[in-house]
């Protein structure tokens, strides 16, 4: 059973603001007077990145070091990547232009399940072996 910590809480915050700090910068100088499609799609390319990386976090640390874990992963990472901008986008687009807005949905989720799983491979290959890890 996993008990919780107030230090992976603090360590998961911590990380999220780090990760949404850096999604901002990536997003908020395209968000007026450009293009419809160019935030969507840097959305759609940090949602499939970040799901890469969550792999290769998840995959390269399983269940060891679960605070670098939380940090990394679900702070970091889970701030970075957006799954409520992806789903208005998605619906936005839809409405104006609903083969674009099919197509956009289509290769968010199916890019970032092939990226995870790409992550994931990736991770398991380069893992450390259990007795040279220190918490």
């Amino acid at each position: 059973m996993v008990r919780f910590s107030w230090v992976t809480l603090a360590l998961v915050v911590l990380g999220g603001v780090l990760g949404v700090a850096v999604r901002a910068a990536f997003v908020l100088p395209w968000g007026s007077g450009t293009h419809p499609l160019v935030v969507p799609a840097i959305t759609l390319l940090i949602n499939v990145v970040g799901s890469f990386l969550i792999g290769l976090v998840a995959g390269r640390l399983d269940a060891r070091r679960p605070r670098l874990r939380a940090f990394l992963g679900t702070g970091v990472l889970g701030g970075f990547t957006t799954y409520s901008a992806f789903a208005v986008q998605t619906v936005q687009l839809f409405g104006a232009a609903p083969v674009v807005g099919l197509l956009l949905a289509a290769v968010s989720v199916l890019g970032g399940v092939a990226a995870a799983a790409w992550g994931l491979v990736l991770g398991r290959r380069s893992r450390v072996p259990d007795a040279a890890v220190v918490e």
